[in-house]
């Protein structure tokens, strides 16, 4: 599930891409299947890196590169990407003003960053209904408003040139999730709503696509927000 459109981003030979906070690599391995391109992953999570480099080794394209690093220390000098992906990233991170100083700093002038997190309405009922969804170590410390994390991108440097909202079929999933336990993996109607997801992604029927469309506004489980770094 994409939550970065890459038909918003012209990927070419060449372009050199840093997905911070890659997990299971479903943005980085999509900008890989673009020939030519170069990517980096980095996450905190070990695992996640070793499923994203199965998937890497079976494409063809550019080079390409996981390491473990932190987002608040990234281990990469000033200028050196063409475009950096963040996607549900930044509400986990305590220090959310260096980790979006540290992106801007390797980040080449008058280039992309997508930057997601999840969306306030959605994320709030999911906190009112389940303390443990919240307080789960490693969890969502912090949820944004629109124009708080735009004005915090803003102020590091970059403009925002488009906001998008994305996947409001997942949000009665999170909900539900919370509702029976965010961990449990027992509950009949959960699983039978999380074989609807994955059916949906494995198709893309048509009416879901008109759906989602109509939710999103309102409904969305993440907002994506595209800039680009000032000259």
């Amino acid at each position: 599930m994409l939550t970065v459109d890459f038909n918003y981003i012209h990927l070419k030979p060449g372009t050199r891409v840093l997905d911070a906070g890659c997990g299971t690599g479903r943005h980085l391995c999509e900008a890989f299947r673009t020939r030519g391109v170069d990517v980096i992953g980095i996450d905190m999570n070990r695992a996640d890196l070793a499923k994203t480099r199965d998937v890497l080794v079976q494409l063809k394209g550019g080079s390409w590169m996981t390491a473990m690093a932190n987002v608040t220390t990234l281990p990469f000098k000033d200028e050196s990407f063409d475009l950096i992906i963040c996607s549900e990233v930044l509400e986990h991170v305590p220090d959310n003003i260096l980790a979006i100083k540290e992106l801007m700093r390797v980040l080449k002038p008058g280039k992309d960053i997508v930057v997601s997190v999840p969306s306030f309405m959605p994320e709030r009922i999911c906190w009112a209904i389940s303390e443990s969804y919240y307080l789960e170590p490693g969890g969502h410390i912090r949820i944004y408003k629109k124009k708080e994390l735009k004005n915090l991108l803003e102020n590091a440097g970059a403009r925002c040139w488009r906001i998008r909202h994305k996947h409001a079929l997942h949000v009665p999933y999170w909900w539900l999730k919370c509702i029976v336990g965010h961990k449990s993996e027992v509950s009949r109607l959960v699983n039978l709503y999380k074989r609807f997801l994955e059916w949906d992604i494995m198709t893309h029927p048509a009416w879901t696509r008109r759906l989602d469309k109509f939710l999103n506004p309102v409904l969305a489980k993440s907002i994506v927000f595209y800039l680009k770094k000032g000259c």
